[in-house]
Order: C-alpha cells, then structure tokens, then sequence
C-alpha cells in the first residue's frame, strides 16, 4: 500500500465525523432548545443557556454557524458522489475502501437530517406557526 493511498482513506474516514460534529452543532445551538420549550420544558432549556455559556455565543452566531455547516455539507457531497470515484484494486484495500465509503455515505445522511432539522428549528418553526395561526384563524 503506498502512502498516498494510505492517506487517501484517512481523508475519506475524516468526512463524517467532521460532518456529524457540525451539524450536530446546530442541532444544540438552535434545535434542541426549541424542542425543549415546545415539550414544556422551558426551565431545562434556561438551565442549559446558563450552564453551558458557549450555547450563548453560538446561537448569537447562528447565521455563520448554519451558513459554514452548509458549505462542509455541499464539499463532503460533492467529495462522496463525484463522478470518476474508485477503490484500489487489491482485495484487502478494496473492501476497506468500500466499507469507509458506506460509512461516510451514513455519516453524512444523518448529518444532512440533522442539519435540516436544526435549520427548521431555527428559521423556519416561527414563519410556519405563524402561517398556520394565520389559516386557523386564531
């Protein structure tokens, strides 16, 4: 195995969890307090805002947030489906490669849903509660 193809799995290995760690990020920013005070659960969601004061500055910086989330999301698309992508050819590297390949692809579905959600949380939740507000007619 030379060292090119060596690190040529170590950079596809790195994808998803680079992924998973972003979006994951706008999912607790923004998402996941929502969540909270929808179920109720206001005072959890204040407890979390002023325990973990981090919360703070990246809600503060959602727009970047979201916005450079979405830029690793396209690049690690167009990284995992490009045209023109192979796996060696020796038997050992070719399963390993495959094996990555379908991780990364799993990785990054569930980065996407968890970035959808987030997203929908945080733009999209008060402009869909106030147009079914407006059809309800309360």
């Amino acid at each position: 195995m030379t060292l090119s193809e060596k690190t040529a799995g170590l950079q596809q290995g790195k994808w998803g969890w680079v992924l998973l760690f972003t979006s994951t990020t706008t999912m607790i920013c923004c998402a996941l307090p929502v969540l909270l005070v929808a179920l109720g659960f206001g005072a959890v969601s204040a407890a979390m805002f002023s325990n973990f004061p981090f919360l703070v500055t990246l809600a503060h910086h959602k727009v970047w947030l979201f916005s450079g989330s979405a830029v690793l999301l396209v690049l690690a698309a167009w990284a995992l489906y490009r045209p023109g992508r192979a796996c060696p050819t020796d038997p050992v590297l070719a399963a390993q490669c495959e094996s990555a390949d379908r991780w990364n692809r799993r990785f990054f579905i569930l980065a996407a849903a968890l970035w959808a959600i987030g997203f929908t949380a945080a733009y999209l939740s008060v402009p869909i509660l106030g147009l079914y507000e407006m059809l309800a007619g309360v």
